[in-house]
């Protein structure tokens, strides 16, 4: 598998290079809180020599509830994330849900991801295909829950039938194991890697249990909200770089308790330098 490369960024992901931190909250809550969270990310990853991508989502489109917080929206979400990117010098990475969310995205974004529920969306595959291959950035798609890994192959294909030299990274994010509840198999990211194709480990929504869980209520409103296993997403980064994978994915808050999203899926901003001083570890050992 041969390395890509952000050239503006001098940034490489693939075996041989540098384990790549994409890292940051799960979506957009204002901006003050993006620029802190990135700013304590930056500052940790640059002391360890790790490459750094800010994440966050200006849209969280899949939620349990219809009163479930989604964040700021494009237009704002996407102002957010330009004031991060120009003020920490960061490249970014966020998702997109629609075709015509594809050329405004790229256009800020130099990672767009494709969300696991929609990878096999086609018109949603060839926009962001097309657009991230016309800013030659990377096209980050979470495998669904419901695909085997080599079922990804397809939708490497469908990229590239439209943009031939698309830069495709794969994530590994869970498999649905009956009713809501998420497994990871590690040896599916050698799998993935033998599509040709650097792999990401999504810990964060890995631990998620999905579905509306009348036992918990959202901080807004009240509403069922998605449950998670937030001890888990260490255990999970570190065997996914244990078995091979070229990055993380990684979500923090400085109260994770109090995030609009996926509060119990996500890690507390201050054991960030300890649990990434232990994957870089990992990643050198196993490299």
């Amino acid at each position: 598998m041969m390395q890509m490369k952000l050239d503006k960024w001098n940034i490489a992901i693939g075996d041989g290079a540098p384990l790549v931190v994409m890292a940051g909250l799960n979506v957009l809550e204002d901006e003050a809180l993006a620029l802190e969270v990135c700013a304590e990310l930056k500052f940790i990853c640059a002391d360890l020599g790790l490459p750094y991508i800010f994440k966050a989502s200006f849209d969280k489109a899949n939620r349990s509830s219809v009163s479930s917080y989604r964040g700021p929206g494009e237009a704002d979400g996407l102002a957010m994330l330009t004031k991060v990117k120009a003020t920490h010098n960061v490249p970014i990475v966020t998702d997109l849900h629609t075709p015509a969310q594809a050329e405004p995205v790229a256009a800020i974004a130099d990672v767009v991801q494709l969300p696991a529920f929609l990878v096999r969306q086609t018109d949603l595959v060839v926009a962001a295909a097309k657009a991230v291959g016309a800013q030659q950035g990377w096209l980050h798609v979470k495998k669904a829950q419901f695909l085997a890994p080599w079922d990804c192959a397809n939708i490497i294909t469908k990229a590239r039938e439209v943009s031939p030299d698309v830069q495709i990274i794969l994530c590994e994010r869970g498999t649905s194991f009956g009713y809501n509840n998420l497994i990871v198999d590690m040896l599916g990211i050698a799998e993935m890697k033998k599509l040709g194709v650097p792999v990401t480990m999504d810990a964060t929504h890995a631990v998620q249990l999905p579905g509306a869980d009348p036992r918990t209520a959202h901080a807004q409103g009240g509403s069922a909200s998605t449950g998670g296993r937030r001890e888990g997403v260490p255990v999970l980064a570190k065997a996914a770089v244990a078995a091979g994978a070229n990055g993380v994915f990684l979500e923090f808050h400085p109260e994770p308790d109090s995030a609009l999203c996926d509060a119990p899926s996500c890690l507390p901003l201050s054991g960030a330098r300890d649990l990434l001083s232990q994957l870089k570890v990992l990643h050198e050992a196993v490299s």
